[in-house]
């Protein structure tokens, strides 16, 4: 946190410096606000402290009428690292827990994780057959955590600020969702489904407004989590901001105890929303592999 600080301190020294050398040399300039935004956009530089790293450009892939861009990005690059070192903790803390029945340090965090998305997360919404999605909801719910968490390392990028990456993770959930309940129901009974148990008349107007239904949730996940880590940079970077709108360097003070401030609310968002991510990714998967959809068949 005081390296977070310190680096939100130099860049508000720095061009605080510059706002104040312009003002006193009478060319009337203003500082370039889009400077703050630097931190939450992507983009194909990677920022260390002393240098950056240019990302490389690949070629376009042209599909028809289509061109991709597969050249990776910075949201690319921290995507990347954080898978990386969710597979490094993971392969440690199994090495670690098959030596000894008594974890601790970290490997104690790990299982106490692990023990509460069973316990609190998949078992009271999924019931004992929502075990088998484990791996899934623990992968999701570790993957996002890494990726909120990096973006609050100073020179490190939240990907999950990016809808790309929570339209990615939306979209697996979706396929997660309809999966579970094939799995259970198989695709006949799914298809009955959508009817929403009206009579054959109704569907017409049923069919449409269940299939709706589907995207919906996904969509709110994606929503939710983009909003909500792009919003704390977004409040930090304003309050920042304020020193440059009043143009006085009296003011950083105030405005750097609130960022500071801010910045550690953004710890307790950043697991927060790892969990309601994979809270309602459970609860959704839930209502498809329920036991009412069966009783609902058997009635009729």
């Amino acid at each position: 946190m005081h390296d977070t600080l310190q680096h939100y301190a130099t860049s508000v020294a720095d061009s605080a410096g510059q706002v104040i050398g312009h003002g006193a040399s009478g060319h009337g300039e203003t500082f370039n606000f889009q400077h703050l935004l630097d931190h939450v956009k992507d983009s194909r530089t990677v920022e260390l402290p002393g240098f950056h790293i240019e990302l490389p450009q690949l070629p376009p892939v042209h599909l028809g009428i289509f061109v991709l861009d597969l050249s990776p990005t910075k949201h690319v690059f921290f995507l990347l690292l954080c898978a990386f070192l969710l597979i490094i903790g993971a392969v440690f803390a199994s090495r670690a827990y098959r030596k000894t029945f008594v974890p601790h340090g970290f490997v104690n965090l790990i299982e106490m994780l692990v023990v509460f998305i069973r316990d609190e997360v998949v078992l009271p919404n999924m019931g004992p057959g929502g075990i088998k999605y484990m791996p899934y909801l623990l992968t999701t719910f570790f993957y996002i955590l890494f990726m909120n968490l990096i973006g609050l390392v100073p020179y490190g990028a939240t990907a999950t600020g990016n809808i790309m990456v929570t339209a990615g993770l939306a979209t697996v959930a979706f396929f997660m969702i309809q999966i579970s309940a094939i799995q259970v129901h198989g695709f006949k009974n799914y298809l009955m489904h959508l009817t929403g148990g009206v009579h054959w008349g109704l569907w017409i107007i049923m069919i449409p407004i269940e299939i709706l239904g589907l995207f919906t949730k996904p969509f709110a996940l994606c929503i939710r989590l983009f909003a909500n880590m792009s919003a704390g940079h977004i409040v930090v970077l304003s309050l920042i901001g304020l020193i440059f709108m009043f143009q006085s360097i009296a003011v950083a003070p105030a405005s750097v105890a609130l960022a500071l401030f801010i910045n550690a609310l953004e710890l307790f968002v950043a697991v927060l929303q790892a969990y309601i991510f994979t809270m309602l990714t459970a609860v959704f998967m839930g209502f498809g592999i329920q036991t009412d959809h069966e009783s609902h068949q058997e009635n009729h």
